[in-house]
C-alpha cells in the first residue's frame, strides 16, 4: 500500500509544529502561555546547569522568546504543573498527574531513583520527617544540617536528603514550590487535594497507552521506535498502540523523501499535512535550543529527522571536548544549521558567545546571518545582558558582526 510522501523539509516541520516552534511567538505573553507550552510539548525536562540560563527556562524562551522566568515558578507553586521522573526529572501538566501516578505507587520498579532497602533502614526517622512535615509544613533539604543547631530535636536528626528523594520518589511528598530554583516539598495530598487513589489513578496498563498516545501528539511526525523514549518506556508493545491509533483514526501514516520506512502523522498536524502535500510548509523560527530540547534529546531521532549529530559535552573531560561545555544547537527555519557555546556573565550583564560551530554545508546568507544575529540578540536581552562578546566564531561571519554588541 502506497502512501502520500512528504518533502524532509516539511517532516521537520510537522515536528517542529507540534514542539510550538513553526512560528515565533508574537502575541502579548501571560503566565498561561507557560502552562500551554508546556502541555504542547508534555514534558518540559529539569536541568541545574546554570552556565546560561537553566534548560527549563531555556526550553520556554526557545518557543514564547521574552518572558518572565518567575512564570515557571508561579505555575509550580500554583499547582498547574508538578514534578516528578517522566522523560527524566520533569515539569508535567497537573491534569496529567494520572499517567505518572502508577510509577510512584510501584517505587520499586524505578530503578536507582528508589531504594526499599533504604526505606526500609531508615523507616522510624522517614516516618517522623513526614510527621515534621505534617505538623509544620514544608521543608527544603537545606533545612536539615550534618552540625548540632538547636536543643530542639529536630536539628539533631541530621536526616539525609535521600529521605526527601525517596518519599518523592514513591510519591508520598511532592515539590509544592521551588525558592531560588530549590525544591520545597510537601505532602502530596496538600500538593494534590482531592486526588483519590481508588478511583482516579490508572493502571500501568493504561496509563503507558496514554503516554504513547501523549508522544504521538507531541511528536506530531514520528517512527514508531520513537514513541517510548519520550517518557522512558520500557517494554512497551508500540504495534499495538500504533494499531489502536490507526484505528482510532488518530494517526495517518506517509513516507518521507531520502528516509526509509514509515512516518506516522498526529492528527493535530492534518491541516499541515494537507498544506505540505499542496504547496509546502516552513517553520520561520530561529531560536537557541537547549540540549534537553524535546527536539534534540532523542539523539538519534535528531540525527534521521534533521541529519544532527549531537552529544552534550559538559560531562567529557575539557580536553576532549570538540564543540564546548553546554553547547545549544541552533535551529534556523526548520534545520538545525549549528551549535554555540555560550556563557552568561551575570554580574557584568555579558553574553558570551564562546564559539560557534556550522554544520557542514551551512552556507551563510544575508537572511541566515540576520536570524542568527537576532536570534543571539534575544537571546542576550531576555537573560539581562546588555553586551555580547564574541570568541571563536566562523571568519566569514566577522564582517558581520562586531567582537562587542552593545544591546539596548
Amino acid at each position: 500500500m502506497s502512501h502520500p510522501v512528504i518533502s524532509l523539509a516539511s517532516a521537520r516541520t510537522l515536528h517542529l509544529s507540534a514542539q510550538n516552534l513553526l512560528k515565533p511567538a508574537t502575541q502579548k505573553l501571560t503566565a498561561a502561555d507557560v502552562i500551554q507550552a508546556i502541555r504542547k510539548m508534555g514534558l518540559l525536562q529539569i536541568d541545574t546547569i546554570s552556565v546560561v540560563a537553566r534548560s527549563p527556562y531555556l526550553v520556554l524562551f526557545s518557543r514564547l522568546g521574552n518572558y518572565p522566568t518567575q512564570w515557571l515558578e508561579e505555575s509550580l507553586s500554583a499547582g498547574k504543573i508538578f514534578e516528578y521522573w517522566a522523560h527524566e526529572a520533569c515539569f508535567i501538566p497537573s491534569e496529567d498527574y494520572g499517567l505518572l501516578r502508577h510509577r510512584m505507587l510501584n517505587p520499586e520498579k524505578m530503578g536507582w531513583k528508589f531504594s526499599q532497602t533504604w526505606f526500609d533502614q531508615h523507616e522510624h526517622d522517614i516516618q517522623a520527617l513526614l510527621k515534621h512535615i505534617a505538623q509544620n509544613g514544608p521543608v527544603r533539604s537545606a533545612d536539615f544540617s550534618a552540625e548540632k543547631k538547636s536543643n530542639s530535636g529536630w536539628w539533631d536528626w541530621k536526616p539525609h536528603k535521600k529521605h526527601l528523594e525517596t518519599l518523592f520518589t514513591s510519591g508520598k511528598l511532592m515539590v509544592a514550590e521551588r525558592r531560588n530554583f530549590h525544591r520545597v516539598y510537601d505532602l502530596a495530598e496538600r500538593v494534590m487535594p482531592g486526588w483519590d487513589d481508588a478511583t482516579q489513578a490508572l493502571t500501568k496498563e493504561d496509563a503507558e497507552f496514554q503516554m504513547l498516545r501523549r508522544s504521538a501528539q507531541c511528536l506530531g511526525l514520528f517512527r514508531p521506535e520513537w514513541l517510548a523514549d519520550y517518557y522512558r518506556l520500557k517494554r512497551v508493545d508500540t504495534k499495538k498502540v500504533i494499531a489502536q491509533l490507526l484505528a482510532d483514526n488518530e494517526i495517518t501514516p506517509v513516507e518521507v523523501e531520502g528516509l526509509t520506512g514509515v512516518f506516522y502523522v498526529h492528527q493535530q498536524q492534518w491541516p499541515l499535512l494537507q498544506q505540505a502535500l499542496e504547496s509546502g510548509i516552513s517553520s520561520t523560527v530561529t531560536t537557541l535550543l537547549s540540549p534537553f530540547d524535546p527536539v534534540v534529546w532523542d539523539r538519534k531521532r535528531a540525527s534521521v529527522l534533521f541529519n544532527f549529530d549531537y552529544r552534550i559535552e559538559c560531562y567529557t573531560p575539557e580536553a576532549k571536548r570538540q564543540y564546548g561545555y553546554f553547547t545549544l544547537p541552533v535551529l534556523q527555519r526548520g534545520e538545525l544549521i549549528g551549535r554555540v557555546d555560550a556563557k552568561m556573565h551575570r554580574k557584568n550583564k555579558i553574553l558570551e558567545i564562546k564559539s560557534l560551530h556550522f554544520e557542514p554545508g551551512v552556507t551563510l546568507t544575508a537572511r541566515r546571518v540576520r536570524d542568527l544575529t537576532g536570534a543571539i540578540n534575544s537571546f542576550a536581552v531576555w537573560q539581562g545582558a546588555g553586551e555580547v562578546t564574541t570568541g571563536n566564531i566562523p571568519d566569514s561571519l566577522t564582517r558581520h558582526w562586531n567582537k562587542n554588541w552593545q544591546l539596548s
